[in-house]
């Protein structure tokens, strides 16, 4: 299908885009390449602003006409956890709120195992190996005359202690 050219009484290929509307891409008209030189030569896309919004306009293209904020507004969350940083205002790093982070950090799975192994978050990992030992003795098959529901929780016990070691372990 052969597309003619939308400039007046012409009749060759229309294939070079041209815009209808300033700030809309999406709406042209395809004119042929004589045409096209000719349109191109007279568009002004500034036609009809002021210097300001020119200004504006160029300044702004440099960030994609995206709007931003400066780096050393009081908005910039970076800024302000940067001069709170030092002095601790926000007592992240405080001791009582610094467990409460870490627990936070913590994954559901970690908390998940850790309940599994009938402990508590802050549990250190001394004291997670000697639970899983304990765990392991009082659970194991040998102990418990082969009982199946044992060998079960003594394998979910131990996929919890993997679990763990894998996050919270020493390597």
């Amino acid at each position: 299908m052969k597309i003619i050219c939308d400039w007046d009484n012409c009749n060759k290929t229309g294939i070079y885009k041209a815009p209808v509307e300033r700030d809309n891409s999406k709406k042209y008209r395809l004119l042929c390449l004589e045409h096209i030189k000719i349109f191109n030569k007279n568009w002004n896309y500034f036609e009809n602003m002021n210097d300001q919004q020119i200004e504006y306009f160029i300044k702004s293209d440099a960030t994609w006409h995206k709007s931003t904020k400066k780096f050393g507004s009081s908005e910039n969350f970076f800024n302000i956890l940067w001069n709170n940083a030092l002095e601790d205002k926000l007592n992240i790093f405080s001791r009582s709120n610094y467990k409460e982070f870490k627990k936070t950090k913590m994954s559901q799975t970690d908390k998940d195992a850790l309940q599994v192994m009938e402990l508590n978050d802050d549990a250190k990992w001394e004291k997670i190996h000697s639970k899983f030992k304990e765990l392991v003795k009082k659970y194991h098959p040998d102990r418990n005359k082969g009982n199946k529901k044992f060998e079960d929780k003594l394998k979910i016990i131990t996929l919890a202690y993997s679990q763990l070691k894998k996050t919270l372990g020493k390597k």
